[in-house]
């Protein structure tokens, strides 16, 4: 199984790559937003914990496009004011605070 993962992310980065050399390339930035990584958790979790907890994880997962969302944000908005490497690095730094803040919101109210 880690082979197939492995195998899936490495096309990836090359559809990425590829992409990034064409007229659309806007949708190398839709590629890395494929499902796969959720495919195999989704899987896992219906497979291993039953549909009650595989709806719970769906909810989650609807959830953290919220960090994704504040990643871009961040990134969009501080570009122009730090530079490339700054504003990934300062965008990285806002998607593990909104991160943080989602689990801690979720294992509140699911208590």
């Amino acid at each position: 199984m880690i082979w197939v993962k492995m195998l899936i992310g490495a096309l990836i980065v090359l559809l990425i790559q590829v992409l990034t050399q064409t007229r659309f390339f806007y949708l190398a930035a839709l590629a890395p937003l494929f499902p796969t990584f959720t495919l195999i958790s989704h899987f896992l979790v219906a497979t291993q914990r039953g549909a009650t907890d595989f709806k719970v994880a769906l909810i989650f997962s609807m959830f953290g496009i919220l960090p994704h969302l504040a990643y871009t944000l961040t990134v969009f908005f501080a570009i122009n004011h730090f530079g490339l490497a700054k504003a990934l690095l300062l965008g990285i730094f806002i998607w593990l605070i909104a991160s943080i803040l989602l689990v801690l919101a979720w294992q509140h109210y699911q208590l």
